[in-house]
């Protein structure tokens, strides 16, 4: 929550920055009994800008801090509403009267203007002192530098590469072939594997790589992702177009029951496979499986889930199917997942940081987002012992403070190490539908329509620098690149469903969105 109350804080000043300058501008410049106040105070409030930005670099601000930012944000908001409240007086007044009797009032109307500017500026300029005097004068911090990508990693590029077909997949991926396939009978009835594991251990990739290898052995086919707040029209629609290779429109496609009937009369009489993604309550799955007829053809259905009560009546009548409870990933398979992402191979990793290595992959229990989301911290760490045992002893005390999810924990710890525009950038993802393919254009111009990011030195455009925000994100791995154009340039992004979950708990917190 610290952090986010930094990334909110910060967000307020900028706009009250930007308008204060204009008030000193060739436009306002007849108010000369306030420009003083007004440049005093726009130098106060950037210092306080800049200090708030080193602040949220740090893990854990005490409590005093919490609370002066709290104060500086409420402020922020109460400098803005008077500065439109002024501009808007001033503004409307800006046409020439006729006759003398409107030129009087349009005169005492800028008095009375210019008067109440100069009360409420004077009377903000106090309490911002107020507060800063509270603060103890901006006490001096030490933090960590961080670097800047301007290009996606080609390292992270490969890690969702790995993560997503290779690391140990192998074995797990054969298990769950053999439930579905085994035994002489396996062509006369229907099978079914349910899924389990926690947020973040892999069972979309697991799900997915055993219907990339049978999904060609059957007539008709579909993959789709359930979710927690599941559209079941649209779902049940999706599963339509897939199995029977048409579209259906909204107006084609009828009733919930109406697509149910349509489905089963479609698939009685046919071999097929279908993998239902992240089921989240029994009553979807009530639902959804009366579009499923129990054929004699050696059908197959794969779920996902995080839940016990959804695998076990998955299993149940009549499909007396399979649990397959995923494991985490063993020591071997943690370090080329993690080794992949900083050094290319584990033999490129320097002897010096081999002990902290393996004591932060202890950390990550085999938690293949946990690895993901650490290494890609790592790799905008500096490549030396110190660093790397503070983000270990970081992990450390997260996990004690709440150890009750190791990759929550490590997630948090990859956000409070985010400069204050990704903060904000980030947390601008939690608007987006949960297993949305976002593209990056969309993105970066609600980036730019929310005010979260601005024209940086160096950038000839907003745009140009929200690309930058975009790629660091990726190279991060807090956000799953997706679509490549030419010179593999990324199109398109998703989110992680326990990432998703992080930021939506982080802007729950700060108010950056009301749900």
């Amino acid at each position: 929550m610290e952090a986010a109350l930094v990334s909110a804080a910060t967000r307020a000043l900028k706009p009250v920055l930007e308008k204060l300058g204009a008030l000193v501008g060739d436009k306002y410049k007849r108010f000369k009994g306030v420009r003083d106040d007004i440049k005093s105070l726009t130098r106060e409030l950037t210092a306080m800008e800049a200090f708030l930005l080193k602040m949220s670099e740090e893990e854990d601000p005490d409590f005093q801090d919490k609370v002066w930012m709290n104060e500086v944000r409420e402020l922020s908001y109460d400098m803005e509403d008077s500065i439109d409240d002024f501009m808007q007086s001033v503004g409307s007044q800006d046409s020439k009267p006729d006759g003398f009797l409107e030129k009087m009032k349009n005169s005492l109307g800028k008095m009375k203007a210019r008067r109440r500017i100069g009360n409420e500026i004077h009377d903000l300029k106090k309490q911002i002192t107020e507060v800063a005097e509270r603060n103890e004068r901006y006490k001096a911090r030490e933090v960590f530098s961080k670097a800047k990508n301007t290009t996606v990693d080609p390292r992270a590029l490969a890690i969702f590469q790995h993560a997503s077909e290779l690391v140990g997949i192998d074995e797990p991926k054969a298990e769950i072939i053999k439930l579905l396939t085994q035994g002489a009978s396996t062509q006369e009835k229907m099978n079914l594997v349910s899924i389990i594991g926690s947020g973040g251990m892999g069972k979309t990739t697991l799900a997915n790589q055993v219907y990339q290898d049978l999904k060609g052995k059957f007539q008709c086919r579909a993959f789709l992702s359930v979710s927690r707040n599941p559209d079941m029209m649209n779902i049940l629609r999706t599963i339509l177009s897939e199995v029977s290779g048409q579209r259906y429109t909204d107006t084609e496609a009828g009733s919930i029951q109406h697509l149910i009937i349509k489905i089963t009369d479609f698939l009685v009489d046919k071999r097929y496979f279908v993998v239902l993604d992240d089921i989240w309550d029994v009553d979807t799955w009530h639902v959804l499986k009366h579009a499923f007829p129990v054929t004699s053809s050696g059908s197959i259905i794969i779920t996902t889930t995080r839940i016990n009560d959804v695998a076990e009546s998955c299993r149940s009548r009549p499909y007396n199917g399979d649990i397959y409870s995923i494991k985490p990933l063993d020591m071997v398979h943690s370090r080329q997942l993690f080794y992949t992402r900083l050094f290319n191979s584990e033999e490129n990793c320097p002897s010096y940081l081999e002990i902290v290595s393996e004591q932060i992959l202890k950390k990550c229990a085999g938690l293949p987002l946990a690895i993901i989301a650490i290494s890609g911290l790592l790799a905008n760490t500096e490549r030396t012992e110190g660093p790397w045992k503070e983000v270990e002893d970081s992990i450390g005390r997260a996990l004690e403070r709440n150890p009750s999810v190791e990759g929550m924990k490590i997630l948090s710890l990859s956000y409070f190490e985010l400069p204050a525009h990704l903060k904000s950038c980030l947390l601008c993802l939690s608007t987006f539908p949960e297993d949305s393919v976002i593209r990056k254009k969309v993105l970066i111009n609600r980036w730019i329509a929310e005010r979260l990011i601005h024209t940086e030195a160096g950038y000839s455009t907003t745009y140009e620098f929200g690309e930058r925000c975009f790629n660091e994100l990726i190279n991060r791995s807090l956000i799953q690149p997706l679509k490549m154009g030419n010179y593999d340039r990324v199109k398109s992004c998703r989110l992680h469903d326990t990432i998703l979950d992080f930021i939506i708990s982080k802007s729950v917190e700060e108010n950056f969105v009301t749900w």
